[in-house]
């Protein structure tokens, strides 16, 4: 799967409870079972390595740090009761 800084993978394509998707400063993009914390000095978002999935390449980006978003509906909180 090829993706560009501007277009992440599409979260259809997520496996079922990976709720995370970032983007590392070399493109590569990876799904996380947990939320992943930012590596400034490497580069990459960190989590436990059983927690993270490979999910596509896009081009290297200089505001990496600002892809990490979370499965739109996923709710960490549960269900809502309004």
């Amino acid at each position: 799967m090829s993706q560009d800084a501007k277009s992440p993978p599409s979260w259809s394509d997520a496996p079922p409870g990976w709720n995370w998707l970032a983007q590392d400063a070399d493109g590569r993009w990876f799904w996380y079972a947990v939320e992943p914390q930012l590596g400034l000095a490497g580069g990459v978002w960190r989590s436990p390595r059983r927690a993270q999935q490979f999910a596509g390449q896009g081009k290297p980006s200089a505001i990496w740090y600002e892809s990490c978003s979370q499965r739109p509906e996923f709710d960490p909180a549960g269900p809502s009761k309004e």
